[in-house]
């Protein structure tokens, strides 16, 4: 179908409103929009193929399938647990590495004249409890939002909880990355401060958009409002 017999087609109009409204990882929202255009397909198919003409076969599909603001809440639940996991994976891969980058500094700084000062001792400290919260709590998410599922609930407020732990971490990776740099300004072994630190401010670039994205999936109370003038 061109693009131009696409205008003003119900089931397009359908999708698009979905679309539109919908925020959630990128793949699986793409992976929902496909399922229902094809779903759509297949039914509008199957009614033309008894007979009845295209456009009153796709209002009929659509009819059933239930109008975008029928959709639209139950679909961005799945795209909001569905962004929580993602988050909660980004946590549970980097926030190690945020220990990692204090193990690196530590060590760049044995046989050197200059220790680490005890600000910067507590301050590491602290990170690192942070980065363990942080991973314990996406761990507890992949399995709450995975296999345990089928059993149990997913809690209400889980993505919220997500969404502002990794905030948190991201938060930690930057901060850590500040004092890396300057670290490595003032150390003999400066090159193993600098890797720690590009290792830690990669480690903020992949949580904090993450968890932005979260954030607003898990505000979203639902999608309606949003929908008012996207009905065909």
């Amino acid at each position: 179908m061109s693009a131009v017999s696409r205008r003003g087609d119900p089931v397009e109009d359908h999708v698009a409103a979905l679309t539109a409204a919908l925020h959630g990882p990128a793949r699986a929202k793409a992976r929902m929009i496909e399922e229902i255009r094809d779903g759509l397909t297949d039914t509008v198919a199957a009614y033309t193929g008894d007979g009845v003409p295209y456009r009153r076969a796709a209002h009929q599909a659509v009819r059933e399938f239930g109008t975008p603001e029928e959709l639209v809440e139950s679909c961005q639940r799945e795209l909001t647990i569905a962004q929580a996991r993602h988050t909660a994976r980004a946590v549970a891969l980097t926030a190690p590495l945020l220990i990692t980058c204090w193990y690196l500094a530590r060590t760049a700084h044995r046989g050197d004249a200059w220790q680490l000062p005890h600000t910067a001792q507590l301050l590491a400290v602290h990170l690192a409890g942070i980065a363990t919260v942080a991973a314990l709590l996406a761990a507890a998410t992949l399995a709450a939002t995975g296999s345990l599922a089928r059993r149990l609930p997913t809690p209400r407020r889980l993505p919220l909880a997500v969404a502002w732990a990794g905030t948190t971490a991201s938060v930690a990776m930057a901060v850590a990355t500040l004092a890396l740099a300057t670290a490595s300004v003032l150390a003999v072994n400066w090159p193993l401060l600098a890797f720690a630190g590009v290792l830690a401010a990669s480690s903020h670039a992949a949580v904090a958009a993450s968890a932005r994205a979260c954030r607003r999936c898990a505000r979203i109370p639902t999608a309606r409002p949003a929908l008012s003038g996207l009905r065909a």
